[in-house]
């Protein structure tokens, strides 16, 4: 198994009596088991980016057949034997409602109460309360194929900003609201985290300056992203790395050539965090070995790649 950093940042010491916690945002694919693997490589992954808390999605496998329409999530998690695995703590988070679709927490750190709709838990990190929030929204409709004319369920193909941030937020915005009164929950921490794959591009990324690159076919200020920010969360990858032309940052996916034309290649995984004082030190994609992984890890167990934010509070 090889394991690499393809970058290294340069941090400031932090000041006396700071914490410091790094945050995963991992969509696990099964945890390898959509391909009949083992949750060795899982584990690996998480190692490598040091994290000491992570938001999962897809614990669980996806079912025979899966559509853009229907496509429950079945058999039993894999976060509880990932947590054992590296000696940790678990929440899997059984809640079914519009913002999970087989998620858990999983964290180095002890484990508290979980939020109203099982959004988010609370963490003790040397006695400092943080909580996170792990999300995982829906697909479909997925706007940047309705822009770009590549079939995937019955929505109608798109040509504009105004039709993509009206599909994605009727797609997405009930999830959002869940979310919203869920994060009530974290009144007084000292620090709060959103992970999750958004199935969204970024509110940051689809700028006039990526369009005039090439990559991407019309500017759109995405709304979910565009919302949390609103609300004082830092996209921690754009914190560290903010430009989106030199450091494009695709989440989604190994699994396919860029070049391909029935797929879009795009940032849809985050790790957004706010609160007094925090700051955001590092901030690496964690994938396959190749020019869009910061941190490299082979084999690579999932479909989409990690992303791993470190933070100071």
């Amino acid at each position: 198994m090889m394991i690499r950093l393809a970058s290294l940042l340069t941090l400031c010491a932090a000041p006396a009596g700071a914490e410091t916690l790094r945050v995963m945002s991992f969509n696990v694919w099964g945890g390898g088991a959509n391909e009949g693997k083992g949750i060795e490589e899982t584990v690996a992954a998480i190692k490598a980016a040091g994290a000491d808390v992570v938001g999962l999605q897809e614990t669980r496998l996806e079912s025979d057949p899966c559509t853009a329409e229907s496509c429950p999530a079945v058999g039993d998690s894999v976060a509880p034997a990932i947590a054992e695995a590296l000696g940790w703590h678990v929440h899997d988070q059984k809640g079914e409602n519009v913002a999970l679709w087989a998620n858990a927490v999983i964290s180095r750190y002890p484990i508290g109460a979980a939020s109203a709709n099982d959004l988010g838990v609370a963490l003790d990190v040397n006695g400092k309360t943080v909580w996170l929030f792990n999300v995982h929204l829906d697909d479909e409709p997925y706007q940047p194929y309705q822009l770009l004319g590549i079939e995937y369920g019955p929505a109608p193909f798109i040509s504009t900003e105004a039709e993509a941030v009206k599909f994605a937020t009727e797609t997405r915005g009930p999830a959002l609201d869940l979310l919203a009164g869920d994060m009530a929950a974290a009144a007084g921490a000292v620090a709060v985290f959103v992970t999750g794959d958004f199935n969204e591009p970024p509110a940051l990324d689809w700028t006039p300056e990526v369009v005039a690159s090439g990559a991407k076919p019309i500017a759109v200020v995405w709304p979910t992203t565009g919302r949390l920010m609103a609300e004082g969360f830092i996209d921690a990858y754009r914190a560290v790395h903010p430009d989106p032309v030199a450091k494009p940052a695709y989440t989604w996916t190994p699994s396919y050539d860029e070049a391909a034309t029935d797929d879009e290649p795009d940032r849809i995984d985050y790790v957004l965090v706010r609160g007094e004082g925090v700051t955001v030190t590092d901030a690496a994609i964690v994938g396959e070995d190749g020019p869009r992984s910061d941190i490299v890890v082979m084999p690579w167990p999932s479909d989409h790649r990690a992303v791993v934010a470190q933070v100071e509070f």
